[in-house]
C-alpha cells in the first residue's frame, strides 16, 4: 500500500495527528536477511505505509556455520551471551553506564502515573491467575491520556481502557519499550509526531505497567532494543550503543539495559509475566545504523559493522545475535526467574523461513527462551487462522519444550478494513485449542491502518468501543 493511502486511512481513524503509528509488523523485507543499505531503504513497514516486497534468497543455515562461529552452542553459567559471571566491578559499571545513560532527563514513574487522566476503576482488583493470555497491545494509549482522551464502552458509558477491555474478556496487556526514544532518529525525536514526551522509555513504561497491574491484568513487555520501531525492515542499534565495537561489549549493553528495566519494573510492583527479547527479529537483532536519509519510522538505514551486527544472514551475525538473545534472557531471569522470555518473528506465510529461523536459534544455538511468538496479519498475506494450523502444529510438535503465542494480530483483510467474519475470534480460539499455546495479543485496539481497523472509533478526541468489533470478544 502506498504511503498517501495509508496516511489518509490513519487520518480518518483519529482527529489527532497520529499518522506515524506502527503496527509492529513489516511485510516488506524478505526473511532472508543480508540487508544492504539500498534494500533496507526500499523496504519499510506499516509504520510508513509502504508495502513493497524485497527479493533475496534464504541464507543457508547449517550446523557447520554454527560450529565455526565464535559463540559456543552450549550456554554455560560462566559465559552466557558474552557476559562473564566473574567480570570485574569496573567492567560491570562500564557496561551499566553504556546501557542506562539517557538522552533525556528522566521523569519519575510516580509523576507519570499521577498525571495520567484516569486510574483504572478496577485498581483494587488482585492480579488474576491466567491460563491463557487474551491480550492487547495498548502502548499508544498513554499518549492519548496526555490529551485527556476519554473512553466509552459499547453501552456508551465512560470508563477506563483497562476496565473496558476486561469487560470484553481481555486479561492481559502488551507494552513496547524503546531505549532512548528522544534521541535523534528515535520514536520521540523532534518533528516525528510523538515528541511531546519520551514515550516508550523506561519511566513511561514503568508508570503504565503499574496501571496494568493495578487493573489486575497480565503484562507482556516488548523490548525493541532500538530507539525506534524494530521490525524486519530495520533493527537499528540505539544511539548510546553505536560506539560499541565488539559483540561481547554489545551483549553487555543488552544485559545491563534489560536488567535495569526489569529491576525498575520489579521495584514498582509491576514485574512482567513475559518479556520479549526483541521485536520481529526475523532478520536478526541490532543490525543497522541510521544515516541522513533515515526517516521517523527508521526506514533508510545502513548495516553496522560485521563485528557487532546481529544479521542472521551471515555466520558472524548469527553468532552475534545469539549472544544478544542470551544476554537479554539472562538479565530477565536474574531479576525474575518466573518471568517467561519470548522471542518474536513474523512471516508465518513463509514456512521455510520460520523453520530456518527456529532451527538456527533453538537447534544450532540452543537459545533458552521459554516462548516463541509470531505476528499473524491477514492483511499482509499471512492468510487466515485455518492457514496457520499446519505450521503451528508442526513447530509445536518439534519444539516440545517451548510455549507459543501470537504476539500480534488484527484480522483485517486490507487497508483499514475488516469483514467481521469472526477471524479475530478464530485466531484466539484456534491457538487456545493447541497444546502449549498460551496467548494471543491484538495489535493496538485504538488504531486502524494497513493492518486493519481497531476496536474503537474516534469521535473528536475521544474513543468509543465499536459494538460490532467487540462482539467477537465477549
Amino acid at each position: 500500500m502506498k504511503f498517501l493511502k495509508n496516511l489518509a486511512a490513519c487520518a480518518s481513524s483519529a482527529s489527532l495527528a497520529l499518522f506515524m503509528l506502527g503496527c509492529g509488523d513489516d511485510p516488506a523485507s524478505s526473511p532472508v536477511y543480508a540487508l544492504s543499505s539500498s534494500s533496507a531503504q526500499e523496504s519499510s513497514s506499516c509504520h510508513s505505509g509502504l508495502d513493497p516486497e524485497s527479493s533475496s534468497s534464504v541464507p543457508e543455515s547449517s550446523a557447520q556455520e554454527s560450529s565455526s562461529s565464535a559463540f559456543s552452542e552450549s550456554s554455560s553459567s560462566q559465559d552466557v551471551g558474552g557476559i562473564s559471571s566473574s567480570r570485574s566491578e569496573s567492567d560491570a559499571e562500564s557496561s551499566s553506564s553504556v546501557a542506562t545513560s539517557s538522552a533525556v532527563e528522566p521523569t519519575s514513574s510516580e509523576t507519570l502515573l499521577s498525571s495520567s487522566s484516569k486510574t483504572p476503576s478496577s485498581s483494587s482488583a488482585q492480579p488474576i491467575k491466567i491460563d491463557f493470555f487474551n491480550g492487547a497491545d495498548i502502548s499508544e494509549v498513554q499518549e492519548y491520556e496526555r490529551n485527556n482522551t476519554k473512553f466509552y464502552d459499547v453501552d456508551g458509558k465512560e470508563s477506563d481502557i483497562f476496565t473496558i477491555l476486561k469487560n470484553h474478556g481481555f486479561n492481559s496487556i502488551r507494552l513496547r519499550t524503546f531505549v532512548s526514544p528522544k534521541a535523534k532518529y528515535g520514536y520521540a525525536a523532534s518533528g516525528c509526531g510523538h515528541d511531546t514526551e519520551a514515550y516508550g522509555d523506561k519511566e513511561h513504561v514503568v508508570a503504565f505497567a503499574k496501571k496494568v497491574r493495578a487493573a489486575g491484568m497480565g503484562l507482556l513487555v516488548d523490548i525493541h532494543y532500538s530507539d525506534v520501531w524494530a521490525d524486519p525492515g530495520k533493527q537499528i542499534i540505539p544511539e548510546r550503543w553505536r560506539n560499541v565495537n565488539n559483540a561481547n561489549a554489545m551483549a553487555d549493553s543488552v544485559y545491563a539495559y534489560t536488567k535495569d528495566l526489569m529491576l525498575a519494573l520489579k521495584n514498582a510492583g509491576a514485574t512482567p509475566d513475559m518479556v520479549q527479547i526483541g521485536n520481529e527479529t526475523t532478520p536478526g537483532i541490532l543490525i543497522h545504523k541510521p544515516n541522513n536519509n533515515t526517516d521517523c519510522w527508521g526506514n533508510g538505514v545502513d548495516k553496522a559493522a560485521t563485528s557487532v551486527n546481529g544479521d542472521m544472514g551471515t555466520a558472524t551475525g548469527k553468532a552475534n545475535a545469539a549472544k544478544y538473545f542470551n544476554a537479554g534472557i539472562k538479565a530477565v531471569k536474574e531479576v525474575s526467574p518466573t518471568t517467561k522470555t519470548v522471542l518474536h518473528i513474523e512471516r508465518i506465510r513463509k514456512e521455510e523461513t520460520v523453520k530456518w529461523w527456529m532451527g538456527v536459534i533453538f537447534d544450532d544455538y540452543k537459545i533458552p527462551a521459554d516462548v516463541m511468538g509470531f505476528s499473524a496479519y491477514t492483511a499482509y498475506g499471512d492468510g487466515t487462522p485455518d492457514n496457520w494450523k499446519n505450521l503451528f502444529n508442526t513447530i509445536t510438535t518439534k519444539y516440545s519444550k517451548l510455549e507459543f503465542i501470537v504476539a500480534e494480530y488484527n484480522g483485517g483483510d486490507s487497508d483499514n478494513h475488516y469483514n467481521f467474519d469472526k477471524s479475530r475470534q478464530k485466531t484466539r480460539e484456534s491457538v487456545r485449542e493447541m497444546n502449549r499455546w498460551i496467548g494471543s495479543f491484538f495489535w493496538e485496539p485504538t488504531i486502524g491502518g494497513a493492518w486493519g481497523p481497531g476496536l474503537f472509533d474516534w469521535r473528536g478526541k475521544d474513543l468509543y468501543a465499536n459494538k460490532d468489533a467487540f462482539k467477537e470478544f465477549f
